[in-house]
């Protein structure tokens, strides 16, 4: 059997975590260059470029920035309701900034972390650059168009005119963090470290770095590079000195070894971090210094008993996660990210998988910091397009050079563990043009391909396919061997070119459940992951009963399903019919141990891709939390399988109508059974048989209390209570914390909900909920979770959704405190303050 054995260590440079590492001087400065940009969203001819334009009237704002997520939410933007009903257009950017002569000798790079989409940069009228692909990282060297002492302009324009060119919601802008680097002319270049382990025991490991140095100057220089190793607390540990090389206008790569004793290895349940500093001296003088943090662990993926980290099995329970952060829209925000992480870490997800495109690499370091697995996905098409104006445009001239600069942004990252190539791609189904692939640029041929000479193959019927495939996997493979490569695929291997191809390190399956069981006949050589599964439909707060049949929405993936309710049951009896219910579909995961893991679609609700619905929805109904970050009540059912924590979930609420019968759910651990009351009267006791994933108890509704007691060997574990609420009497307000860093960028999320006179939730509270702040903060969005709720995110008011809304409060770069004021009609008024420090 094969079997891939990948070791790897990470890094990653983020200031947003305090880690106590000794601080030297460093030739290198980093700039934030997020603040005080103008913008204008104009799709006509103008020439932002210009530098006589004068930009005074337009709007100033930072960065990041989305202003599609501004507009109201509208079925006649060309996007869709599938692209989120929202607007594009196109956007331009200024900023008039200055260089100190002191700097003239330095070398200026600006990096973009990501804009979309086709964004073009121009310095003081000079064309820089353009890339077409919204989600890349990429960076220039402005230092030939700066005027050193004086005022500069930057430009940058930002086309999102066409749609739809996304099957989710896009974003529009410069929607990631913008920096600027100063350093010498000689200097390790962006993304210019590498870090393995070709060794790991528990007495030591060996650490290899390799290093790419530039030496611009067109004079010799005797430059030496030295690697220091320091702990999480800061001591350093070994270092080591590299010969001295001699440059002149040129670039070297030089491989040094280190040596950690007793290693602390990173792992989902201790993420721990080392650092090494990398230093460039020339003639004795510093002249720059690179940090690369780094995690030592070793995985395996094998075929009969699934995956391994630092030798021990585990499951990989992950989630698909799109890049939207709800009411923020795409415009990152590092808390923003990091609440949704703990949201899941706290049902158990060990796993994101980055659907379908580069992440933010501020959700690779968390991901880092946390404790998480990543499958770090580069596409969703190919050469065939899914949308009119999609990627696919730009696939010929682009794919290379953004599949190779995403995987050396991210190579280092510890938690990173699979690369994915592409997610359903339409080469799966039928050849592509000759035209398509050039096999002489991609120097593959057949011949050279582990690939089965099937007769289909000799026609060519996939021979094209195939060999993209392989050229695909080549690319990361050259500039990291030490990770398998897969893709989310939809067919089997009688009809798969990309399986075919034998280009795949891990075989990945989107659905097709019932073929898990037998995977390893098909596929007796590699390794299998569940890159997709489920898709179960719910909507928070809703139920559909009876709960014990199952609503296919829509019967068939291409016929359109309606339903007066818009909405989607929170029973998990609701499926698209390419997928499962959430309890079928783990009941088959945890049963086979060749199976290495999933990746559940979705983690979170995103804006875009309404399935079931069309118009009126504008968001999806897929996650396992709402847009807003709140739990739908299958997350309780993960909590019990996946965590250590005692569990005991009922659901639905309690406040119906006379007459109804009501199906009451319970997930639960760590007992033998659930006994439920109504009303201090026994209902019976429930214990889960076989592979039972919850219990059930069919009740006729009378208004009161019910009361569930789960017990193990007759002892009460938990209790838990739901009451009919009566009418609502008050406001509560929770932030989630009430203290957060006067940076500018810090965000506290407030939960809305209305009380009645006894302090019981009002579940079904639709009321409409007005915000005002006073101090140092703003409010950055509101939400609820309602997928059919067309008023912009951005605005300070938010109805109720089945008893729950949100305000997301950010702060405005300076010390002090915020007053948040909420008001419904007919109620107190409630504030809660949060402190920014």
């Amino acid at each position: 059997m094969k079997k891939l054995v990948l070791v790897f260590l990470s890094f990653y440079v983020v200031t947003a975590f305090a880690i106590n590492f000794p601080t030297i001087e460093n030739p290198r400065r980093i700039v934030d260059f997020n603040r005080n940009w103008k913008f204008l969203l104009n799709d006509t001819l103008i020439q932002g470029s210009d530098v006589k334009i004068d930009d005074t009237k337009w709007r100033t704002l930072n960065l990041p920035h989305d202003w599609s997520i501004e507009s109201d939410f509208s079925k006649d933007f060309p996007a869709t309701p599938g692209g989120g009903a929202l607007p594009g257009g196109i956007g331009w950017y200024r900023k008039t900034f200055s260089i100190d002569k002191k700097d003239k000798a330095k070398k200026v790079f600006i990096e973009f972390d990501g804009v979309y989409r086709n964004s073009e940069v121009w310095v003081n009228g000079s064309f820089i650059g353009k890339r077409p692909n919204g989600y890349i990282s990429f960076s220039y060297d402005i230092t030939p168009y700066l005027k050193f002492g004086e005022e500069n302009i930057i430009a940058i324009r930002a086309d999102n005119h066409d749609q739809p060119n996304s099957r989710w919601y896009s974003g529009s802008g410069i929607y990631r963090n913008v920096r600027l680097v100063f350093t010498s002319p000689v200097y390790i270049p962006q993304w210019g470290t590498s870090v393995t382990t070709p060794r790991i025991n528990a007495d030591s490991a060996d650490i290899t770095i390799e290093t790419l140095v530039k030496n611009e100057m067109k004079v010799r220089k005797e430059i030496k590079i030295e690697q220091n190793l320091y702990d999480a607390a800061g001591n350093l540990l070994t270092q080591t000195d590299g010969n001295v090389i001699a440059l002149k206008d040129s670039t070297r790569n030089l491989i040094q070894n280190l040596v950690v004793h007793k290693p602390v290895l990173w792992d989902i349940n201790n993420p721990y971090l080392y650092k090494i500093v990398t230093r460039v001296y020339v003639f004795g003088l510093l002249k720059d210094e690179y940090e690369t943090f780094v995690g030592i662990r070793s995985f395996k993926f094998d075929v009969e008993k699934g995956f391994f980290l630092n030798g021990r099995s585990v499951k990989i329970n992950g989630v698909c996660n799109h890049h939207d952060l709800g009411a923020l829209g795409t415009a990152i925000n590092t808390r923003a990210l990091e609440r949704q992480l703990e949201i899941l870490k706290n049902m158990g997800v060990n796993a994101i998988r980055t659907s379908h495109n580069p992440p933010a690499p501020e959700l690779l370091d968390l991901c880092d910091r946390m404790g998480f697995i990543v499958m770090d996905e580069a596409f969703d098409m190919w050469k065939k397009k899914k949308t009119k104006y999609d990627y696919s445009l730009d696939f010929d001239m682009w794919h290379e050079r953004d599949l190779t600069d995403q995987i050396k942004r991210d190579r280092n990252h510890p938690s990173v563990i699979i690369w994915s190539i592409g997610n359903e791609v339409g080469e799966q189904w039928g050849d592509t043009p000759a035209e398509d692939v050039d096999l002489q640029k991609a120097n593959i041929a057949l011949n050279n391909m582990k690939v089965k000479e099937t007769e289909d193959v000799k026609k060519g019927k996939y021979g094209k396919n195939a060999l993209l495939t392989k050229h695909l996997a080549d690319i990361v493979h050259k500039t990291d061997p030490t990770r398998p490569v897969t893709a989310g695929c939809n067919g089997t291997e009688d009809s798969n070119p990309l399986f075919q191809s034998g280009a795949l390190d891990l075989i990945g399956f989107n659905y097709h459940e019932s073929q898990f069981a037998d995977i390893t006949k098909h596929f007796p050589q590699t390794p299998f992951i569940v890159t997709e599964s489920v898709s179960a439909l719910q909507t928070r707060g809703y139920y559909v009963n009876p709960s014990d049949s199952v609503i296919i929405a829509p019967k068939r993936w291409d016929l359109p399903y309606t339903n007066p309710s818009q909405q989607c049951s929170a029973y998990d009896n609701c499926r698209a019919p390419w997928g499962s219910t959430h309890e079928n579909n783990w009941k088959i995961i945890k049963k086979y141990p060749h199976v290495s893991g999933q990746f559940i679609w979705a983690g979170f609700d995103y804006l875009g891709e309404p399935t079931p619905y069309w118009w009126p929805s504008r968001s999806s109904f897929f996650g396992i939390v709402d847009l807003a970050g709140f739990p739908k009540d299958v997350y309780y059912m993960y909590q019990s399988e996946w965590t250590d924590k005692t569990v005991l979930h009922i659901f639905p609420h309690w406040n119906w109508s006379a007459g109804d019968t009501i199906d009451v759910w319970a997930y639960y651990n760590k007992a033998d059974e659930v006994e439920l009351y109504l009303n201090r009267k026994s209902l019976g006791k429930r214990s889960k048989t076989r592979d039972d994933l919850h219990v059930m108890w069919r009740v006729p509704y009378v208004p009161g209390t019910l009361k569930a007691i789960s017990r193990k060997g007759g002892k009460t574990v938990l209790e838990k209570e739901m009451k009919t609420a009566g009418l609502p009497m008050s406001i509560k307000l929770s932030a989630d914390r009430p203290a957060i860093k006067a940076d500018g960028y810090d965000l506290s999320f407030v939960t809305v909900e209305l009380l009645d006179k006894d302090g019981t939730l009002c579940p079904l509270a639709n009321n409409l909920v007005k915000f005002s702040v006073m101090g140092t903060g703003f409010i950055a969005g509101t939400d609820n979770g309602n997928e059919n709720d067309h008023n912009s995110l951005k605005k300070p008011e938010r109805n109720l959704f089945y008893g729950k809304c949100l305000a997301i409060i950010q702060n405005n770069g300076k010390p002090g405190t915020i007053t948040l004021t909420a008001e419904v009609a007919g109620l107190p008024v409630a504030k809660t303050e949060i402190r920014c420090e």
